[in-house]
C-alpha cells in the first residue's frame, strides 16, 4: 500500500477509478491541478475520478529496524552510504562538465583566431584588388594615347633627338590662339568685376578663430604639405608626407576618399573642376591625373614620368585644358590635361638650381616660377621664354600667388613675403613677420584679391592695398598644431573661412565662431 508519488504509506489514501492505483490525497490533488493527468499512466484524470479509501484510525507501528539501537545504526549507515554515493556521482558529473566547458572554450578561442586571420586576409585582398583596379585603367589609358596622333604630333613624344633629349610636340598655333582668346576674355571681365557683397568683411576676419580640426592623415607620418579647395563644391584636398591625398567635404565634416598610388610624399595638388579631374605631384618624380568616378571615388587615368627629380608644383591654366609642373630637376613641363601628353619641357633637366614653386597668372599667358636659390622667374607661355627675373629673396621660394587684379605677385621664402608690381617689374613691399630662423612657407591671395594670407610659425592675414599705401595686418591666427610650421593656407569661398595645413596630421578650419554649428544644421536639414 505505497503511494507511487511519495513512495510512502499514504495517510489519506485515495484510489483512481481509471487505473486502480493508490495515492496520497493531497499529492494527487495537487498533481491533477497542475497537469490534469495520472502521474503514472498519463491518462486524463479529474477530481471526480478519485475515490477515497476508508481505513481504521490506528497508531502506525514502528518499523522493526528503528525499534533498537543496532537497527537505528544500520539505518544511519545506509543513509550515509547513499549520501556518499550520490556525492561521488555529483563530483563525477562536475568533472565531466568542466572538461566539456574547457574544450568548448578552446574551440571558441581557436575559431575566433581563425576568423580574425581570415578577416585580415580578406581586407588585404580587397586593398590589393582596389589598387589593381586603379592601376589597370591607368595603364590602359596611358597605353592607348601612345599610338594616337594628337594635333598631328603625339607620336613624336617618345622619339629621341640628336642631343639625347625627347622630342616634344610643342605648343602649336591653335593652342596659342586659344590661350590668347582666354586671356582677352578674362582681362575684359576683370575690369568689370566688382567686389562681391558676400565677401567676408574685415571685422569678421578680425573675429576668426579655429572652428574645427580634422585628422586626415596617418599618425606615424604626420604632415600636410599641400592643399587646394574646389571652387564650387567646398571640398578641401590635402596632400601629406604619408603619400596620400585626402578629399574632405568641409560642410559635412566627412572624408570623401583617400587617393593612394604615390610612393613618396605628395608635394602639390590641384583641382580641375571642368572635367572633375584632380592632379597630384610627388617627391617620387611623378605626376598623376585622377578622374572622379560615378561612385565619388577618383581613379588614376595618367601617370606622368617626364621629370627626373621631385615635382614641387602643379598649376592649372585658366582654360582648365592645360597645366604646368615644376620640378627640382630645373625644368617645367606644359601638359595637355586630356591626353596627359607633355607638349613642351622648358629648362635643363639637371643643374644646380631647381624649381620649388610655380603659378599661372590669372589670365594664363604668364607663368611664375620660384627656384631653390631665391630667384623668381616670369615666363611668356606662348614662346616659353623668360620675360622677367626677380631677385632678392633669401633661400628657396616656397610659394607664390598672383592677385586676381592681375598686377600683384606675392612670393614667400626664408626672409618673408615680397610683393612685386608686374607693371613696373619691381618689388614694392616686403613683409617680414618672423625672425631670421623662421621661414615663410605659404602665401595666398583670396579669389577677390582683397586679402593676403601667409603662413610660417603662425598665420597672418593682411588687407590688400596698393603700391603706395601700407598693407595692414588684420588678424594673426596661432598655429595650434604645436609644430611651429604652417605649410599651406587657403581662403574658402568669399573668405568665409581659412583652411590651414601644418606639420601634423590635422586640417584646421578658421572662421567665425558658430559657423560650424550653422553649417551642420543646414547640412542636416
Amino acid at each position: 500500500m505505497i503511494c507511487p508519488i511519495s513512495g510512502e504509506v499514504p495517510a489519506e489514501p485515495v484510489v483512481s477509478k481509471k487505473s486502480g492505483l493508490l495515492f496520497e490525497r493531497r499529492l494527487i490533488e495537487r498533481y491533477i491541478e497542475d497537469h490534469g493527468k495520472c502521474p503514472v499512466t498519463k491518462e486524463e484524470l479529474t477530481m471526480d475520478d478519485i475515490v477515497p479509501v476508508k481505513t481504521n484510525k490506528v497508531v502506525k507501528p514502528r518499523p522493526l529496524q528503528s525499534a533498537s539501537i543496532p537497527g537505528l545504526l544500520g539505518i544511519f549507515q545506509n543513509e550515509w552510504d547513499a549520501l556518499m554515493l550520490s556525492n561521488f556521482a555529483l563530483e563525477q558529473q562536475l568533472h565531466t562538465a568542466r572538461q566539456e566547458l574547457s574544450h568548448a572554450l578552446y574551440q571558441h578561442d581557436a575559431a575566433c583566431r581563425v576568423i580574425a586571420r581570415l578577416k585580415k586576409e580578406r581586407d588585404e585582398a580587397r586593398t590589393l584588388l582596389a589598387q589593381a583596379e586603379r592601376q589597370i585603367p591607368a595603364s590602359l589609358a596611358g597605353a592607348a594615347p601612345a599610338t594616337v596622333v594628337s594635333n598631328g604630333k603625339r607620336a613624336m613624344e617618345d622619339e629621341i633627338g640628336p642631343d639625347g633629349k625627347k622630342i616634344r610636340p610643342g605648343i602649336n598655333p591653335v593652342m596659342i590662339e586659344e590661350l590668347t582668346e582666354c586671356n582677352t576674355m578674362l582681362s575684359a571681365q576683370r575690369k568689370k568685376r566688382q567686389v562681391p557683397p558676400t565677401l567676408a568683411p574685415i571685422d569678421a576676419l578680425e573675429s576668426y578663430t579655429q572652428i574645427s580640426s580634422h585628422p586626415l592623415h596617418k599618425t606615424n607620418k604626420p604632415g600636410i604639405l599641400s592643399m587646394d579647395i574646389h571652387p564650387s563644391k567646398d571640398i578641401v584636398a590635402t596632400g601629406g608626407i604619408d603619400t596620400n591625398a585626402v578629399l574632405f567635404d568641409r560642410p559635412s565634416g566627412q572624408i570623401l576618399c583617400t587617393l593612394t598610388g604615390h610612393s613618396k610624399k605628395i608635394t602639390t595638388l590641384k583641382f580641375v573642376p571642368r572635367d572633375e579631374l584632380f592632379v597630384t605631384g610627388s617627391a617620387d618624380k611623378t605626376v598623376r591625373i585622377w578622374r572622379e568616378s560615378e561612385n565619388g571615388n577618383y581613379n588614376c587615368i595618367h601617370t606622368l614620368k617626364d621629370h627626373t627629380a621631385e615635382v614641387e608644383a602643379v598649376t592649372v591654366h585658366a582654360t582648365q585644358k592645360y597645366f604646368v609642373t615644376a620640378s627640382k630637376d630645373n625644368s617645367w613641363c606644359f601638359y595637355d590635361i586630356s591626353t596627359g601628353s607633355c607638349l613642351t619641357q622648358v629648362g635643363e633637366a639637371s643643374g644646380q638650381e631647381g624649381y620649388t614653386s610655380a603659378s599661372f597668372h590669372p589670365d594664363g599667358l604668364i607663368l611664375g616660377t620660384g627656384t631653390t636659390d631665391g630667384v623668381v622667374k616670369i615666363w611668356d607661355v606662348k614662346t616659353q621664354s623668360k620675360a622677367a627675373t626677380f631677385e632678392g629673396h633669401v633661400g628657396p621660394v616656397t610659394a607664390m600667388s598672383f592677385s586676381e587684379n592681375g598686377y600683384f605677385l606675392a612670393t614667400a621664402a626664408h626672409d618673408g613675403v615680397k610683393l612685386w608690381d608686374l607693371r613696373k617689374l619691381r618689388n614694392f613691399r616686403t613683409l617680414s613677420p618672423y625672425d631670421s630662423d623662421t621661414p615663410t612657407n605659404a602665401v595666398e591671395f583670396d579669389f577677390t584679391g582683397n586679402y593676403l594670407a601667409l603662413g610660417g610659425s603662425d598665420i597672418r592675414v593682411y588687407q590688400v592695398a596698393n603700391v603706395k599705401v601700407e598693407w595692414n595686418l588684420i588678424k594673426t591666427l596661432p598655429d595650434l598644431s604645436g609644430t611651429g610650421k604652417v605649410t599651406s593656407v587657403k581662403f574658402g569661398a568669399d573668405a568665409k573661412y581659412i583652411a590651414v595645413g601644418s606639420m601634423d596630421r590635422n586640417l584646421r578650419i578658421f572662421g567665425l565662431p558658430g559657423d560650424d554649428q550653422m553649417e551642420e544644421s543646414n547640412t542636416a536639414e
